[in-house]
């Protein structure tokens, strides 16, 4: 089954549980515009090689279209349109006026030099820009995009004569319009999802094992603010492999490690007693949360028996399969869902846009201000909504989000 056809799967099975009206399924199933292009792009050999990108404006009827654009060898339309699903589903989750789109480029973005990075990246924007803008789609950083070509993205938008418009990509470095706790953003929202749950069912962080698997971005912030708050780290893992500890991490010297040295397996003789393990392995592991934070489709129906986590973050999008669901959920395994635990993200890209339409920026401080309510609150409706349909919290948040999406539908009209 395709990543498409199980987002699809997940709308129908919580719509079934809240009795959505079947008109809304329909248009919920449809992407509202779908973009594929080529890219010939001249490389340092001097030969041209065309590469193919994609954007999905799936849904905006709560405001401009938001996702991020990812570089990797496995983007396909069918992934692209479900992350975009996904996306309308997240914003709406937690209430922000976006909507849902996603972007990507079939490309191992580390094979290239920077100079064709950059091409990339520009002709790339130059094939979309018809389309985006901060009042109608507003790409982000993905799976190996970052702040620096999100500025290259909003360079090349204004070059092609659409001046002042800074806020038509978000995940920009500070200097050039970027918002401070935008780099934490999706680790810091999952963190204030999991201290609820902590808080409401007697988790005590001292007591408590952690793994993170996907040691990027997300995953490291995440364990640096899981220690912090006194969350035993025992183990992490990267592209390359995994270092399991049962006796804890130091999760700031891990991630000075892997930041020096390329990976985390190059540093387990940091510490007694640790083993090398993969990805596959580290998440069988015994733990009491896991914190997914790679790519999709890592736990699935062939692996999801083994998992010991009694509860499972995702801060990646789509890490547990449809299958997987139901076998965790017949094991007692709580699945905090992505459209939920990551959503602090765009809730922060979010708060970019308003920076740069404002022209106005805000300390780190007031963004987690802003930022907690808003996860806390979600949160709440989520837990409420699961406890009134006995359902699961994947299917309690799509919920969640169709009840807020019919109702400007309707209020709206949409034929």
């Amino acid at each position: 089954m395709s990543l498409f056809k199980s987002t699809l799967k997940q709308i129908q099975e919580a719509a079934e549980i809240m009795k959505l009206d079947q008109d809304i399924v329909t248009v919920l199933s449809h992407p509202k515009r779908v973009l594929q292009v080529s890219l010939p792009i001249r490389m340092d050999s001097g030969e041209i090689k065309v590469f193919q990108g994609f954007r999905v404006q799936h849904n905006d009827v709560a405001g401009p279209f938001k996702g991020g654009i990812r570089y990797h060898e496995q983007v396909d339309m069918e992934e692209v349109k479900a992350l975009a699903t996904w996306m309308t589903m997240k914003c709406s989750v937690v209430g922000i006026p976006l909507g849902g789109g996603k972007g990507g480029i079939i490309v191992n973005p580390k094979t290239l030099s920077k100079r064709e990075l950059e091409q990339l990246t520009r002709k790339y924007i130059d094939r979309v820009q018809a389309l985006i803008g901060p009042d109608r789609d507003v790409p982000a950083p993905d799976v190996n995009t970052n702040p620096q070509i999100m500025a290259w993205m909003a360079d090349e938008y204004m070059k092609l004569g659409n001046l002042n418009k800074n806020g038509v990509v978000t995940g920009k470095p500070l200097h050039v319009g970027g918002s401070k706790g935008r780099d934490e953003a999706t680790s810091r929202g999952g963190a204030y999802v999991l201290s609820e749950i902590a808080k409401e069912r007697g988790i005590k962080p001292e007591n408590t094992k952690v793994i993170i698997q996907g040691f990027g971005n997300a995953g490291s912030h995440m364990a640096r603010i899981l220690a912090e708050e006194g969350y035993k780290i025992v183990g992490v893992s990267d592209s390359k492999g995994g270092v399991y500890c049962e006796d804890g991490l130091d999760a700031p010297c891990m991630i000075k490690c892997k930041t020096e040295k390329g990976t985390v397996t190059k540093c387990e003789t940091m510490y007694n007693h640790c083993e090398s393990l993969s990805n596959e392995e580290l998440i069988e592991k015994d733990c009491e949360i896991l914190v997914l934070a790679a790519l999709e489709n890592q736990i699935t129906e062939e692996n999801a028996d083994r998992i010991k986590a009694k509860y499972i973050i995702e801060l990646a999008n789509g890490p547990v399969t449809p299958e997987a669901d139901k076998i965790l959920d017949k094991k007692g395994i709580a699945v905090v869902p992505d459209i939920l635990a990551n959503a602090g993200g765009v809730t922060v890209s979010y708060f970019e846009l308003v920076q740069n339409q404002n022209n106005y920026y805000w300390s780190a401080e007031k963004i987690q201000r802003r930022l907690k309510p808003i996860m806390v609150n979600a949160w709440k409706r989520v837990a409420e909504i699961q406890k009134k349909y006995h359902c699961t919290l994947r299917q309690a948040a799509f919920i969640s989000a169709m009840v807020r999406l019919e109702e400007m539908l309707k209020s709206r009209g949409f034929e």
